[in-house]
């Protein structure tokens, strides 16, 4: 593993995320034996707008039972979960960070999507699968830990299927030219954060062979989820059941250097699809 790889699975790791992850579900009245993979929901969608933004990007692919797909980054599962629950479909998920492939394999267990999700260490650049193996790949926040842009879709180009599918949902450079303060959920410091702008990705897709589908821009969406998400703070106090876990203790400066980045327009959360060659 590269420096920067083993620098960024540490700014990750977290010790005992899944006994965290059970205190909290039996605050809220769960048996953490006995729960569904939508429980889970407030801590297992590390992005921007959380479930809300994987509900609205599964709502525009067509997914079937049939497919393999490849979850670039999964964390602790979330996502991966919600494609395997929604569609029937398997799902492959990698990530550098061990306790997040752990937790993952515990929390689908314990759901009962065991059968059709699987977890595994390793890198974007360097992906642990054969050529021509997934039908779809899709990375949500990770591709501003990467700084090698071309390396990424080179691998995404390699492992899909001819006419797969790659989606993209990341924190992109916003129209003002300015980084945003640290830490960042991705980055405790600016040498950890390759925030890139869209041309960088649409370039890199481009030279891999990619045609691009869509490309949207959430960062009204994600403000407003944000907001939403305050005043309930605010409202009912921080819910025992939240990415503060995944997080850690600077959790808040985390949340409040993103959102003022966002706010700010020095970063922006862009959703793209593009399709390999055939």
């Amino acid at each position: 593993m590269a420096l920067s790889e083993r620098q960024i699975a540490e700014h990750y790791a977290a010790e005992n995320i899944l006994e965290k992850i059970d205190a909290a579900l039996r605050e809220l009245g769960h048996d953490p034996e006995n729960i569904s993979a939508e429980t889970l929901k407030p801590v297992d969608e590390f992005h921007s707008a959380g479930v809300e933004a994987t509900k609205a990007l599964l709502g525009q692919l067509e997914v079937t039972p049939e497919m393999q797909v490849l979850d670039i980054g999964c964390g602790i599962g979330g996502p991966a979960r919600s494609i395997a629950s929604r569609h029937n479909c398997r799902v492959q998920g990698i990530d550098l960070t061990p306790e997040y492939v752990q937790t993952a394999r515990h929390l689908s267990a314990r759901v009962g999507l065991d059968d059709l999700t699987e977890f595994e260490e390793g890198s974007a650049t360097e992906i642990p699968l054969e050529p021509d193996t997934a039908d779809m790949a899709w990375m949500l926040h990770v591709g501003m830990n990467i700084p090698d842009k071309q390396a990424l879709f080179a691998e995404a180009a390699r492992v899909l299927r001819p006419g797969g599918h790659f989606v993209v949902f990341d924190v992109m450079e916003g129209p003002v030219a300015k980084p945003p303060e640290f830490p960042v959920p991705w980055a405790s410091s600016p040498e950890m954060s390759h925030v890139m702008h869209a041309d960088g990705y649409r370039s890199a897709a481009s030279d891999a062979g990619f045609t691009q589908l869509s490309e949207k821009d959430l960062s009204a969406f994600t403000l407003d989820d944000f907001e939403d998400k305050l005043a309930a703070m605010e409202a009912e106090g921080r819910p025992p059941l939240g990415l503060h876990i995944l997080m850690g203790e600077r959790a808040p400066d985390k949340m409040g250097n993103y959102v003022a980045a966002l706010r700010e327009q020095r970063i922006a959360p862009v959703e793209m699809i593009f399709r390999a060659a055939a």
